[in-house]
């Protein structure tokens, strides 16, 4: 195990080619860990003050926040509603995405609704759009890593491995 100052592409490609069982955490696992939900940390203080500022509305959804499947070409949105396709090669900023849009009367009554949409929706649902990018179909190895940390194995290795060296110090 390593902590998030060895975590880089080249080191995690090193690794996974030299075949040692390696867990390096990223700056982000503990955002992802549920064990991390409500210890101070900076993020956390970071997040109060962000809540007092907008007078408690919460973080709005982005669209890492729905899961969209390239190969079926479908979208759920964080509420678990099936979202319809409504482009594809969709063109902006000189790259193409692929669009999807709320069922209107899914997300009229939507309790996720303050979370995900800037104002109450009138015409149409949320709307979401996805990169169609060749890199986005090759896994790096930080996105790897990112899922092996955070398995229920990679979670304890790292654990196991925190308590042995708060012990040693």
């Amino acid at each position: 195990t390593a902590d998030s100052g060895f975590n880089s592409e080249v080191n995690l490609e090193y690794m996974a080619k030299s075949g040692f069982d390696t867990y390096i955490a990223d700056n982000q696992f503990r955002k992802r860990n549920p064990l991390f939900k409500d210890s101070q940390t900076y993020e956390t203080e970071q997040e109060k003050r962000r809540l007092k500022r907008s007078k408690g509305k919460p973080r709005l959804f982005t669209s890492e926040d729905f899961h969209y499947d390239e190969t079926t070409q479908t979208c759920l949105c964080p509420a678990g509603n099936g979202m319809w396709r409504s482009g594809v090669n969709v063109k902006s900023h000189n790259q193409e995405y692929t669009r999807f849009c709320g069922y209107l009367k899914d997300c009229k009554v939507c309790p996720l609704q303050q979370q995900c949409m800037r104002k109450p929706p009138i015409k149409t649902g949320r709307q979401v759009q996805f990169k169609n990018d060749e890199s986005r179909k090759k896994l790096s190895y930080i996105d790897k890593m990112k899922v092996k940390i955070d398995s229920p194995m990679g979670r304890r290795q790292l654990f196991i491995e925190g308590m042995a060296n708060d012990k040693a110090v």
